[in-house]
């Protein structure tokens, strides 16, 4: 979807040789909204993922890494990577006109993405149970990654909204702001459980090998968090087509109750947590796709589909929302 740093081979064979790898050439790979990706073929039918990361320095690279690590060694199947030859961690840095960019490799992953269409009660539970294997895994990591979209990073990038050349987006920035407003103080008062989360597991994060999910990938939004907010993300990931599907939802989380039960007070935030991630990835995705239309190519994610979902959660009240998922 967007290359943002070009790689030619010359650098990618320099990048690799900090990883003992042989590499012939690097083809770009058309997805993600924040970091440049390719695929590098390293000789005898064997590929590598390289991901550049635009907008970390090394030292979050390198605490997402540890992360990774920390996860695979836990069973959880997501791609671990690469570690430097020398013991210098996992990451290389890349040098590029306006700055460095962190680089790390991972091994190639093989499965499926699936469509919206494709996804069904059976593949919820699936994902459920694997996003609460995630945050037990994560309750071991000792480290605490900071979160970037928290409310204040949220009205951070409404500001910039207001400024936008569109009239459309410009408008768009205060009514945002005013949902924000009414449930942000919930989400931060939220004191359920917490710990790693992923942040970000939609669709094209899990891949598939038919029913059994084959790998978990992109932890570029995993932080510290709640967990009921990590869920609910989820739930407005999968569960959305036209309208929200109680059925897949409540599949879902039976899925996750059966890896970690929830207890009373997470069920209160639920209702709060929906609106505010939807509120999150309506604003992401105006700063991180709409407004970057001219630059690399242009992502199709639109984001009145989460002012939809938001919504659509206001007319179900809370109540009703509650009632309809027991």
């Amino acid at each position: 979807m967007a290359t943002y740093t070009h790689l030619c081979d010359d650098r990618a064979r320099e990048l690799g040789r900090y990883f003992g790898l042989n590499v012939v050439r690097v083809v770009p790979i058309a997805r993600g909204s924040v970091n440049s990706n390719y695929a590098a073929d390293v000789g005898v039918g064997r590929h590598v993922f390289v991901r550049i990361y635009e907008e970390r320095n090394r030292a979050e690279a390198e605490a997402e890494a540890r992360l990774l690590d920390h996860l695979a060694k836990t069973g959880i199947p997501t791609p671990r990577p690469m570690a430097r030859l020398d013991g210098r961690g996992f990451t290389v840095e890349l040098e590029c006109k306006d700055r460095t960019r962190p680089v790390a490799i991972f091994p190639w992953q093989t499965g499926e993405m699936i469509c919206q269409k494709l996804v069904c009660a059976r593949r919820t539970h699936a994902v459920g149970a694997m996003l609460a294997r995630i945050h037990r895994a994560g309750a071991s990591f000792e480290e605490k990654p900071v979160g970037r979209y928290e409310a204040r990073h949220l009205r951070d990038r409404l500001a910039l909204i207001a400024k936008a050349p569109s009239d459309e987006l410009r408008g768009m920035a205060a009514k945002i702001a005013e949902k924000l407003d009414a449930v942000a103080s919930v989400h931060e008062a939220n004191d359920g459980p917490r710990g790693v989360i992923h942040g970000d597991l939609f669709r094209d994060n899990v891949l598939w090998n038919r029913d059994h999910i084959s790998a978990v990938l992109d932890f570029e939004s995993a932080c510290e968090g709640s967990f009921a907010y990590d869920l609910m993300v989820t739930a407005l990931a999968w569960c959305y087509g036209e309208r929200l599907d109680l059925e897949l939802v409540r599949a879902m989380f039976a899925g996750y109750e059966s890896v970690r039960p929830l207890g009373p007070k997470e069920r209160g935030a639920l209702f709060a947590e929906a609106k505010f991630a939807a509120l999150r990835f309506t604003v992401t995705r105006i700063t991180d796709f709409a407004m970057r239309s001219e630059q690399g190519a242009n992502v199709p994610k639109d984001w009145r589909r989460f002012w939809q979902r938001h919504a659509e959660l206001e007319a179900l009240g809370e109540m009703t929302f509650q009632r309809l998922l027991t």
